[in-house]
């Protein structure tokens, strides 16, 4: 349930630009899913497949579309719209807005190395640690137990949540999130064998620079370069567990879903689109504009736009057309023994191999 600030239904109509139907004698103090709701609080209908919860549902007040023909019942409200889920959508990022925004503040517990620059408007909550020479730009907001090591830059507008570690040289930029529990900079996984099948560590010396509106999901690791830099660029949207590999570039704009793995030297292309699980081997690239369907596995250069599917990945088309080929292959397989059967005793042959 989510909690929210007292409004009325009229109001809430008002800021979407819907049109009211029902009983407006309600106060809106929270939102639930719609099979979920209690009196009280604000749902929307987007899914034609939820229709059925309209007259179940204890929701105060419904966001519908236009498509729908029911009338609220006498203690409940419609709010008509063009696309519930985008008004949806626009009221939730307008209530957070409207959310208090903390700054200006350093926890007694901190710990604050030197040289370090901190705006006037920096939020810096319990236990956090921030290493010697770092810059942390203007209205940043570190929530607790968040680690920064020696020399790291984080400009104006980002968060970082409980227990992000950022290591050493590592660059943030604008109004970035960054959930709890990511390791931005740790070391690639890079080793040389040796003769006798034991491993040397190579050195990674490197860094992380992400650009500006990045997200980034809870437990996700970036790993730092071994020389130059492991980039993630402007507006990308990375899930929780992604692992990106040490020396990776991820062009502006790409969005990968929960335990993505991109090996390292990888470079993605700009705008793409990766489902859950999906898997990059190492030193190979994506055109702009690819989208890769969940549990993928990539093992060479993807050098056209496209939708993907498979291990190793295929033309979407032509991969699902495969893997209906395989669901008959069962039946397929009965039928080739019954007419191997007939043809046996048809020429009295022991085999084929006969």
């Amino acid at each position: 349930m989510f909690q929210m600030k007292q409004l009325s239904c009229e109001e809430i109509a008002k800021n979407i630009s819907g049109k009211l139907v029902g009983s407006i004698d309600h106060d809106i103090t929270g939102m639930n899913r719609i099979e979920y709701a209690r009196k009280g609080e604000l749902t929307f209908l987007a899914n034609p497949k939820f229709e059925k919860y309209l007259k179940t549902t204890n929701a105060s007040c419904i966001i519908i579309p236009e498509t729908v023909k029911e009338k609220p019942a006498k203690d409940k409200a419609f709010i008509v719209v063009g696309d519930p889920y985008h008004e949806f959508v626009k009221l939730l990022k307008m209530l957070e807005s409207q959310k208090e925004k903390k700054s200006g503040y350093i926890h007694p517990t901190a710990i604050i190395g030197e040289d370090v620059q901190l705006s006037n408007n920096t939020y810096i909550g319990p236990y956090c640690i921030i290493g010697d020479r770092c810059k942390i730009g203007e209205f940043t907001y570190l929530h607790p137990r968040v680690t920064i090591c020696d020399d790291v830059e984080i400009d104006d507008g980002t968060i970082l949540y409980p227990n992000v570690v950022c290591i050493d040289n590592t660059r943030i930029g604008k109004n970035c999130i960054i959930h709890a529990g990511a390791i931005i900079g740790d070391d690639g996984f890079g080793y040389i064998e040796r003769n006798d099948g034991s491993y040397e560590k190579v050195p990674q010396m490197g860094n992380v620079v992400i650009g500006n509106n990045v997200e980034i999901g809870s437990n996700t690791t970036i790993d730092r370069a071994m020389i130059g830099s492991t980039v993630i660029e402007d507006g990308c949207k990375i899930d929780n567990l992604v692992q990106i590999g040490h020396n990776v570039v991820v062009g502006e704009n790409t969005a990968m879903a929960g335990q993505v793995g991109v090996a390292g030297s990888c470079k993605v292309g700009k705008r793409n689109r990766f489902g859950g699980q999906v898997g990059l081997a190492g030193h190979l690239e994506t055109a702009d504009d690819v989208i890769l369907l969940s549990q993928s596995g990539v093992a060479k250069t993807v050098p056209e736009k496209g939708v993907y599917f498979g291990s190793p990945i295929k033309d979407r088309t032509k991969a699902f057309k495969i893997e209906t080929a395989l669901q008959q292959l069962p039946d397929v397989l009965k039928d080739f023994y019954k007419i191997k059967k007939v043809v046996i005793e048809k020429l009295n042959l022991k085999d084929f191999t006969d």
